[in-house]
């Protein structure tokens, strides 16, 4: 079981990785997860592959990998949550997009994290696809998240803004 979860939301290109890769620096004891992350290491295990070469092999692994999330989902809509939650250590998860993700990690005691810009923002950052699908809204009514980080400036402000939260969770 995690011994400390942190969980990150933010539309499209708000900056939730950025910002999850500045704490990560700041708290070296926490590892990274995303959504996908953990089916990757199943399979990894089950065929005897690294992450790394399932990383840079994608194309080629991409529908087990499709097959086994879905095998998951079959047998536990949570199953793959289950196994993030289930990691050894401190974690942090860097694309929690739906309600139930969410609501699944905060019973699991994960401090929540949003990453806001505004879509003119975003925008100059990136093409944006699918603004009004659920893994893009489906968190946009939740008020009470720990924190909330405003990525509407620069690189550098991002960066002071991060620190200044690893420091008050490591506190």
């Amino acid at each position: 079981m995690a011994e400390k979860i942190i969980i990150f939301s933010g539309k499209q290109y708000s900056g939730k990785d950025t910002v999850a890769r500045f704490l990560l620096k700041q708290m070296p004891d926490y590892k990274r997860f995303a959504m996908g992350d953990v089916i990757k290491l199943e399979y990894g295990k089950q065929k005897g592959l690294t992450y790394e070469e399932i990383e840079k092999n994608k194309p080629v692994y991409r529908q087990d990998l499709i097959d086994l999330g879905n095998w998951g989902r079959s047998v536990d809509p949570d199953y793959w949550l289950k196994k993030i939650i289930s990691q050894p250590g401190k974690i942090i998860v860097t694309d929690v997009r739906v309600w139930h993700e969410y609501e699944i990690f905060k019973a699991a005691g994960a401090i929540a994290i949003r990453v806001e810009a505004s879509r003119e923002v975003r925008a100059k950052r990136g093409e944006l696809i699918g603004e009004n699908d659920v893994t893009e809204i489906g968190l946009d009514k939740i008020k009470d998240w720990d924190y909330v980080i405003e990525n509407n400036s620069d690189y550098e402000s991002l960066k002071k803004k991060s620190l200044e939260l690893a420091e008050g969770l490591k506190g």
